[in-house]
């Protein structure tokens, strides 16, 4: 009988590293998450507020602590933080041999700002320096958005030495911008004499979102199109699906650049680690795609994927690893450059703003959610 191959396992013998983008209670305590890094070779663990509001809402396991938050007189907003701090304080202790077996390199676990305060420069450097304290975990990642107001707090973050995921990338230029707001946090911290040996960081660049946006689009155009028009049906249905993989191919290649600029090899010197890209949004929304597309075709060195549980077991069982990064490139480059062409006429640019804006709303929907859905339950429990 031939062994099952977990084709998963393969993906790190070509210097990409497996995260999981899923964090709760349940699977901490059951030893889950625990037993997922021996089996499943997870190396990281994303959190964001959608993902605490499915964790948190409905489930008992929270209401010992809820009701000792309760007795303690703690508002809903500190109950909040006193229940998804312990579990990535416990995440964090999972981890830990990992973050040290790889010298920091993985074994991260992430925690998201609030996310109403995205546009607030100065309350999100407040936010992500208590948090990183609160929590008190050395392999802790705070995710600051790459807004134009998060950047400037990644650079000042970056400066006091905490460890930061970036994250509602869209735009290859957004990603150039965090990565230089990365090496100037460094080069801040060089200055004040401060070690930059210990900092980590990833650029969290969105995918599945970017198909599913242009791929409606494209939908809606194909309805109004005349019959004579079908070569313009042609170019426009070839554009789908494609756009994500072509857009983070050419975001590789930012990332190769910037590692050989001389800012980059001066702070590397000084044994600086880079940021890593890493890939979010990597469960497939379409189900006439491949479910592990935004897996297998993005598999290549120094980078991150971040899987939900649901492509985690379709990769285990049907991934086609090999090192895909920089294939296509004159492909990836032809397919961006077209979408400007009077047929197709996407505006790229005003997608990937749109898109940032929804992503910020995504987050903030789950986490006023979830604050209302505690406050009924706080009331509940209060009078029991």
């Amino acid at each position: 009988m031939t062994a099952t191959i977990n084709h998963l396992l393969e993906i790190k013998d070509f210097g990409q590293s497996i995260w999981m983008d899923n964090l709760s209670r349940d699977i901490i305590a059951s030893g889950e998450l625990k037993q997922m890094t021996q089996d499943q070779g997870i190396r990281g663990i994303t959190s964001n507020p959608a993902i605490f509001e499915k964790a948190i809402a409905g489930n008992a396991t929270y209401d010992a602590d809820i009701e000792a938050g309760i007795k303690a007189g703690k508002s809903v907003l500190e109950i909040y933080e006193s229940l998804t701090f312990d579990d990535i304080r416990n995440a964090c202790d999972i981890f830990k041999p990992i973050y040290d077996q790889t010298q920091g390199l993985d074994g991260y676990v992430s925690i998201e700002v609030p996310p109403n305060i995205a546009n607030d420069t100065a309350a999100t450097i407040e936010q992500a320096r208590r948090y990183y304290q609160e929590i008190g975990r050395a392999n802790v990642m705070i995710k600051i958005p790459g807004t134009a107001a998060g950047l400037p707090a990644v650079e000042a973050v970056i400066a006091e030495g905490i460890n930061v995921n970036v994250t509602l990338l869209f735009s290859v230029q957004s990603y150039i911008d965090t990565a230089w707001a990365y090496i100037r946090g460094l080069e801040a911290r060089v200055a004040k004499g401060e070690d930059i040996s210990k900092i980590s960081s990833v650029a969290s660049f969105f995918l599945s979102r970017i198909d599913s946006k242009i791929d409606d689009w494209i939908d809606d155009k194909l309805k109004t199109l005349a019959s004579a028009q079908s070569d313009v049906a042609t170019q426009l249905t070839q554009v789908k699906g494609k756009v994500a993989i072509a857009n983070a191919k050419i975001a590789y290649q930012d990332y190769k650049k910037i590692i050989q600029s001389d800012r980059w090899k001066a702070l590397s010197a000084k044994g600086a680690n880079p940021q890593r890209l890493l890939w979010a949004s990597t469960s497939t929304k379409n189900p006439d795609y491949s479910d592990v597309m935004y897996v297998d075709e993005l598999v290549g060195p120094d980078t991150v994927n971040t899987l939900p549980p649901n492509t985690i077991e379709a990769c285990a069982d049907h991934c086609d690893v090999q090192n895909r990064i920089e294939e296509g490139l004159d492909a990836a480059h032809q397919l961006i450059h077209s979408l400007a062409s009077p047929e197709i006429n996407i505006n790229l640019d005003a997608v990937m703003a749109e898109l940032l804006e929804e992503g910020i709303d995504k987050f903030v929907q789950p986490f006023e959610s979830l604050l209302q859905s505690l406050e009924e339950k706080v009331k509940r429990l209060a009078t029991v």
